[in-house]
C-alpha cells in the first residue's frame, strides 16, 4: 500500500516534513511548524524556492535579506480572509518568530534563481467561487500560473463546505505532454471544522494500478503522486486544504477521468 497519507508527528514545533526523497518524487516539498509565542525557527532554501504561507497566526520574517515585518493577521484558518505569504528564492535563508500562536507552512520546489524575494497577499488574493451544485467551493490563489511569483512553485487553498465535493470532477496531471497535460506532484494539507471531524480523498489511476481511499483528519496531510484525487467533506465538516504542485513546467493542465467527461463538459 503507497504511503499516501502522512499524519503529522507532533503536536509542536515541526509536524510535517516531506521531502522529495521521502515521497518518492522529484519535485515538491512541504514542512510545517506550529509554533508558541515567541518561539523561533530558521532554515535555508539551498537549491529550492520556498513559499512561506500563514495559515494560522502571526510571525515577525526576516529572508533573503530584509526584513518583512509582521506577516499574518488571520488567527483561524476558517475565516477565509486572504493569507498572508512570503517567496523567497533559492539560495536564501529566513527566520521566523511567532508574535501569536501560530501555524506556517513551507512549501517549495527546485529554484532556478529567476525571481526575487516578495510578499505574496493578502492584497491581490481573491476568494472565488468554483463550481456548481454540491461541487461549489471556494479558493485563495496564492501562486498559481498566471501570476509570475516563482520559477516552480503552484500554491492554492482551497475551503470546501460541508456536504460537498472538491478537486472534482475528478481529474490527473500526471504527464509531461503540455498543452495536453502536465506532470505536476501534489500534497494537500487538510485542516477540518469542527477540527474532530474527517473529510474522504481517493487516489486513482484509470489503469487501477493505484487506488487508495483515505479518511483524512485534521492536520493530516495527503501526497498525490499520479493520478485522480477528489475530495469529499461529509455534512456537518468543513475542509481546508493547501496545494502545493511542482513539476518539470509552471503550467497546471489536466485530463478528466473518463468516467466524469461529461460533467465536466456539462459544467464548462
Amino acid at each position: 500500500m503507497p504511503d499516501l497519507l502522512r499524519k503529522p508527528f507532533g503536536t509542536h514545533g515541526k509536524v510535517h516534513e516531506i521531502t522529495p526523497a521521502s515521497a518518492g518524487w522529484r519535485y515538491v516539498g512541504f514542512s510545517l511548524y506550529r509554533l508558541r509565542e515567541g518561539e523561533t525557527v530558521s532554515e535555508v532554501t539551498g537549491d529550492r524556492e520556498v513559499i512561506l504561507v500563514m495559515v494560522e497566526g502571526k510571525a515577525s520574517i526576516s529572508g533573503a535579506g530584509q526584513d518583512w515585518g509582521v506577516l499574518g493577521d488571520r488567527m483561524d484558518v476558517f475565516e477565509k480572509t486572504p493569507p498572508h505569504c512570503l517567496y523567497l528564492p533559492n539560495g536564501s535563508d529566513w527566520n521566523a518568530t511567532a508574535v501569536t500562536a501560530c501555524t506556517v507552512a513551507v512549501c517549495s520546489a527546485p529554484g532556478i534563481g529567476g525571481h526575487e524575494a516578495r510578499r505574496i497577499g493578502p492584497d491581490g488574493i481573491t476568494l472565488t467561487e468554483r463550481g456548481k451544485g454540491v461541487n461549489t467551493r471556494y479558493i485563495n490563489n496564492i501562486a498559481m500560473e498566471n501570476e509570475d511569483y516563482a520559477d516552480s512553485l503552484l500554491v492554492t487553498e482551497v475551503f470546501t463546505p460541508h456536504g460537498h465535493w472538491s478537486s472534482y470532477p475528478s481529474h490527473r496531471h500526471d504527464e509531461d505532454d503540455f498543452p495536453r497535460i502536465t506532470y505536476l506532484e501534489e500534497t494537500y494539507y487538510h485542516r477540518i471544522n469542527p477540527g474532530n471531524g474527517f473529510g474522504i480523498q481517493r487516489v486513482y489511476t484509470d489503469d487501477g494500478q493505484l487506488d487508495e481511499t483515505m479518511a483524512v483528519s485534521d492536520g493530516d496531510v495527503v501526497l498525490v503522486p499520479r493520478g485522480h484525487h477528489p475530495c469529499g467533506a461529509p455534512y456537518g465538516f468543513e475542509m481546508y486544504y493547501l496545494n502545493v504542485m511542482a513539476g518539470p513546467l509552471r503550467k497546471w493542465r489536466f485530463v478528466a477521468a473518463p468516467e466524469v467527461e461529461w460533467i465536466m463538459e456539462r459544467d464548462a
